[in-house]
């Protein structure tokens, strides 16, 4: 049961007013650095197997908060970058709203491929792609993090809990946020969304909670009945 932590970066000076996607040299800010300070600070109960960034400055920046003082270093993975979003790259969102697009992207994601830019669908696919292949790599017992972009965030949030791209918009990923899913044989499980506070020493999977079979229990199902009883 592979245990993916996904963390949004932290405030930059363009954050909420402006797209950033892909533009360069935009650092975390004074705000941005104290959240990635925050969110290290709330994960040092956890061993990480690995430390993943998507090569921008303000996701490897958050990442390093975290990875400071810790073995392991940050790797770079270009498919969990921000989309790209070719034209509107640098607009405002108070000047993009009125452009035709705008209520497309917010109704018919699955739709969308950015002018000069790149597809909803195909920022998706690449990034779960990732996790797929991350999950392998690292094993069955490993607990990861990944820090990526909100867009990004909320399509593997969607994938994992079997979404319509569609429905994206629906789920939040604020700066410097955690996001949680176990990934099974049968299933993911989301176990945190847009988490901006609290303990996280649960998010390590229990002792003796996978047996021979995979993970599953005696029903077949790795959900158990009721909901299930928490961590204790």
């Amino acid at each position: 049961m592979t245990t993916l932590l996904l963390a949004r970066h932290g405030l930059t000076h363009l954050t909420g007013p402006v797209l950033a996607g892909w533009t360069p040299d935009v650092h975390l800010s004074e705000a941005g650095q104290a959240q990635a300070a925050a969110l290290a600070a709330r994960l040092t109960s956890l061993e990480l197997d690995a430390i993943v960034s998507s090569p921008l400055e303000r996701c490897q920046e958050t990442a390093q908060a975290i990875a400071d003082g810790r073995p392991a270093e940050v790797l770079t993975d270009d498919r969990f970058g921000e989309c790209r979003y070719g034209e509107w790259t640098g607009r405002r969102l108070g000047e993009l709203a009125k452009d035709p697009l705008w209520p497309v992207v917010q109704t018919h994601p699955s739709a969308v491929t950015f002018p000069g830019g790149e597809s909803l669908a195909a920022v998706q696919h690449r990034a779960v792609t990732a996790v797929r292949e991350w999950n392998e790599r690292l094993g069955p017992k490993a607990v990861y993090l990944v820090c990526s972009h909100g867009d990004v965030i909320k399509a593997i949030v969607a994938d994992a809990m079997g979404l319509h791209l569609d429905q994206f918009q629906r789920i939040a990923a604020d700066p410097a946020s955690l996001t949680a899913i176990r990934y099974t044989p049968l299933r993911p499980f989301v176990l945190r969304l847009n988490d901006l506070g609290g303990d996280v020493a649960g998010l390590a999977p229990a002792e003796g909670s996978e047996d021979e079979d995979g993970g599953e229990n005696i029903t077949g199902s790795d959900a158990a009945v009721g909901g299930g009883a928490g961590t204790t």
